[in-house]
């Protein structure tokens, strides 16, 4: 347990750095953030750095499409 909560802890620090940055488009946070909630879904769920990539591509995807087709 001690595992999964430090993994979270740090994609939690990692996704508030990449938030950080102004410039970025809303389908970008939209990314960023699907990217993050997706890393620790699929690290929770599947406790691999397999499924860690998996997810955090798939929320990736699916942040940044979702957020485009909500602002247009």
């Amino acid at each position: 347990m001690n595992r999964k909560a430090t993994t979270l802890y740090l994609c939690l620090l990692i996704s508030t750095f990449v938030l950080g940055c102004a410039n970025m488009t809303p389908t970008q946070k939209g990314a960023a953030v699907g990217g993050a909630v997706g890393a620790i879904g699929g690290q929770i769920i599947g406790g691999s750095t397999g499924a860690t990539l998996i997810g955090a591509g798939a929320g990736a995807l699916g942040g940044a499409l979702l957020n485009d087709a909500l602002n247009k």
